[in-house]
């Protein structure tokens, strides 16, 4: 009996001491993982910090990466270009390079003011009829429903909005030329890229993959501004046209506002359509033909981005639609008016980051359209990455 006693305590005591450290790490992990989801929050909020109080001079930078990205390939065909038996030398076509996209920002941007001073100086002169007129668009429900619109429509202080929106474009000949610094550094660094992530990573594979995910984050996004800056151009001709034909005043400003707003997804071709209308029947004051204008350029936006541009763009975004309109709003909320802009090419770097990377490749299944971020194969068979060497042995 004093055996059995003596043995079974023996028999029991591993399981009981196996039980308690079990139950000990899942209680330690509990305040530890409260403690990582809250670094993390902070670190979020941090970064959000960041982002709006450095916003003029992020948004120049990511401007200056997309423009770099944009010419990259440019600068690489003109390096390989010979003349005779002596081929054009990098740093030629950097300059090169630099100076087109200098002089394309500066007329452009001198294009957007001077369309901006235009149509401050139209709006000015007609918003004392704009009450009435939209006013109008109300009297098929009653005299007080028109009263009232009127009313609401003339407290607005369109002067103290001009002059924000005036001080606003002032800062845009400011931003151009720091974009253009930025470029230009950018330019004098792209030598020594791959050098660097050679150093850095110690991994001549690594370093590698990693160039290559960069090249396949510039091709998505070149092709993307690409083909919008096509279907964009070709839209606000036809714009234009139309506001041509009706003899609107803000023809020429209609169209280029027309062909900038289509790079905001989603929202800004809606915007652009009801901006039109809203001028034809201010400026023009019947209904009937405002309609026409409103259905016609609604025709020519829902052509050019529901059908021309997704069959241009094929495969090459697979985004979520969802995805984008959070991307928008958030990016919108961050940076304003150029977050729009930028919110795209910043989901698609997202979606190919976080595709490559084991741990977020969960985020890039949202971000992506079919649930099918790129995977390494693709990459394969763009020759992007070389295929490891077979295993011996």
């Amino acid at each position: 009996m004093n055996t059995d006693d003596s043995s079974s305590p023996e028999q029991i005591a591993p399981a009981s001491r196996d039980a308690p450290p079990r139950l000990a790490d899942s209680r330690r992990s509990d305040p530890y993982r409260l403690q990582t989801g809250a670094l993390a929050v902070i670190a979020f909020a941090v970064v959000l910090f960041l982002l709006v109080q450095a916003r003029f001079l992020l948004i120049s930078l990511a401007t200056a990466i997309v423009l770099f990205s944009l010419t990259s390939d440019a600068i690489n065909s003109i390096a390989r270009l010979r003349i005779g038996p002596v081929r054009v030398p990098n740093w030629i076509a950097s300059i090169v390079a630099l100076l087109l996209i200098s002089a394309a920002l500066l007329t452009l941007t001198s294009i957007i003011l001077a369309q901006i001073n235009t149509v401050l100086t139209t709006t000015l002169a007609y918003s004392e009829e704009a009450p009435a007129a939209i006013a109008s668009l109300f009297a098929w429900v009653n005299e007080d429903a028109e009263r009232a619109v009127f009313s609401a429509v003339s407290t607005l202080d369109v002067s103290g909005y001009l002059r924000a929106l005036a001080a606003q474009a002032g800062n845009l000949m400011q931003g151009t030329v720091l974009v253009i610094l930025f470029v230009s550094f950018l330019f004098a660094e792209r030598i020594w890229f791959s050098t660097k992530l050679e150093n850095f990573f110690g991994n001549t594979e690594q370093a590698e993959k990693v160039s290559q995910i960069v090249g396949s984050i510039i091709h998505r996004v070149n092709y993307y501004l690409l083909v919008k800056t096509l279907v964009s151009a070709v839209t606000g001709l036809m714009v234009y046209g139309v506001a041509r034909f009706l003899e609107l005043d803000l023809a020429g400003a209609l169209g280029i506002l027309t062909f900038v707003l289509n790079y905001i997804p989603n929202v800004g071709s809606i915007v652009a359509t009801v901006l039109v209308a809203l001028v034809a029947y201010v400026q023009l004051g019947e209904p009937g033909v405002t309609l026409i204008v409103f259905l016609t350029v609604g025709a020519i936006q829902f052509v050019n981005g529901n059908l021309i541009d997704p069959m241009l763009m094929g495969r090459a975004l697979r985004l979520s639609s969802f995805g984008i309109i959070i991307s928008l709003a958030f990016w919108a909320a961050v940076w304003g008016i150029p977050g729009m802009f930028l919110s795209v090419p910043i989901m698609v770097a997202m979606m190919i980051v976080c595709s490559h990377v084991p741990a977020l490749r969960p985020v890039a299944i949202l971000l992506s359209r079919e649930g099918l971020p790129e995977p390494d194969s693709e990459l394969h068979k763009k020759g992007v990455l070389h295929q490891p060497p077979p295993h011996k042995g």
